[in-house]
């Protein structure tokens, strides 16, 4: 019976090999492979996001000092899943399997970085799942490539398309999930897999579409800024001058994280120990800061719409790049994209704060831009992806404290496999 069932397969996949006759336009049988791939991703990242949101409301329950054994012992926890399961790996792996592993993306590991990542971030890590995703879809697209016997770049666009169907069910930006995924690859030659643009564009379509439908996503930016409105050729100065601010600060984090770094390999210690130690120093922030707990999907907009002074900004602001640096470097897994952007919008409230005059999105827009930017190099995707996210129309000054940010990034990338 086996044996019947295999030769059924091949000839199935013999006849999905061949291309579609008497058809007169570009449709062809890759479109559908693209898009059950986007549909499957879309699938994927909403039962994650609906297990997410279930095991973040259970834990959300404690509160005040109960916060710190709840978040050492999640740590802990993690090290254990990582240490029996394997080691996931984090976004540089992801880099270096597509740049130089032929585009194949080992889904082994996924039951560790799924597991791990969930008690990350809905204890209250300060990394957000689009990191867990994308490795989740883009390695499921290399199985699916494999299984239609997909080859070269066939094989590596498949993959990256299931890259950016993982990111774009997140962030709801199609278009700037695709270029995300091409970005992230390479810091001087975005358009290095070009290939795959289209893959790309496609299955993030259909991403979005089944995740939309799963859990009753609308259209329209997430985070409640303000309307902007053009007051003249000064705002791209302005912008310029927000994303100077904003990229030091992106040295800023890139430095603390090399420091934490340091401080947990200086030691061979288990990875279940850095985790638990990782833990308790997030929860210990998380008790006297609690706005710097979790990634700041929903944070921002509690931050928007307080009054907090500008001491405890500046302290929130200090304390949430102390504790995404801790969180990265720790052991604890997950994706940095939305935690910068939180460390963008309390820069930006903070230079309002200080100089009243000055159009408050603009300035949270601006350093949101340059801060990801100077950390990730993705200044194309990173303007698409907050003029979506925020609803700011206005793409050229985010296109200019995108370029600022990127183009006062340090000389060494942040995310090493980016390297040439």
């Amino acid at each position: 019976m086996k044996l019947k069932r295999r030769r059924k397969l091949v000839s199935y996949l013999n006849i999905l090999d061949q291309p579609i006759r008497f058809n007169p336009f570009v449709f062809s049988r890759t479109f559908l492979l693209w898009a059950f791939l986007g549909l499957l991703g879309g699938l994927i990242a909403g039962v994650y996001w609906i297990v997410l949101e279930f095991l973040t409301h259970q834990l959300a329950f404690f509160s005040g000092w109960e916060v710190i054994p709840v978040m050492a012992t999640c740590g802990l926890f993690v090290g254990l899943i990582i240490y029996f399961f394997g080691d996931p790996g984090e976004i540089n792996l992801i880099v270096n399997n597509i740049r130089f592993n032929k585009g194949k993306l080992n889904p082994k590991n996924n039951f560790s970085m799924v597991l791990s990542s969930l008690f990350c971030v809905a204890s209250g890590g300060s990394l957000g799942p689009e990191a867990p995703l994308v490795q989740v879809t883009g390695s499921m697209g290399t199985w699916i490539g494999k299984l239609f016997r997909l080859k070269g770049e066939a094989l590596r666009s498949l993959s990256i398309a299931g890259m950016a169907s993982g990111f774009t069910a997140l962030f709801g930006a199609p278009l700037g999930g695709s270029l995300f995924s091409l970005e992230i690859l390479h810091h001087k030659h975005a358009a290095t897999y070009y290939k795959a643009i289209i893959p790309a564009f496609v299955a993030s379509s259909f991403s979005y579409l089944v995740f939309a439908i799963i859990i009753h996503l609308g259209l329209g930016p997430i985070w409640d800024l303000s309307a902007y409105e053009y007051s003249g050729i000064f705002d791209f100065a302005y912008a310029v001058l927000f994303a100077i601010v904003g990229a030091a600060f992106g040295w800023a984090f890139i430095f603390s994280t090399k420091f934490f770094k340091y401080l947990f390999e200086k030691r061979p210690i288990p990875i279940y120990i850095k985790t638990f130690i990782g833990g308790i120093l997030l929860g210990v922030i998380a008790f006297y800061l609690p706005i710097t707990r979790y990634f700041g999907h929903h944070e921002i907009n509690e931050l928007l719409s307080s009054r907090f002074s500008i001491t405890l900004l500046l302290a929130i602001l200090i304390f949430k790049i102390i504790a995404i640096s801790i969180t990265v470097t720790s052991g604890w897994r997950g994706g940095f994209i939305i935690p910068l952007f939180f460390v963008g919008a309390t820069l930006g409230i903070i230079l309002h704060r200080l100089f009243p005059t000055i159009h408050l999105t603009l300035a949270i827009v601006s350093c949101m831009a340059a801060i990801n930017a100077c950390v990730t190099r993705t200044p194309m995707s990173t303007t698409i992806l907050l003029a979506t996210l925020t609803g700011f129309g206005h793409f050229i000054p985010i296109l200019f404290a995108s370029l600022t940010g990127y183009f006062l990034a340090p000389r060494i990338p942040f995310i090493s496999s980016q390297r040439d």
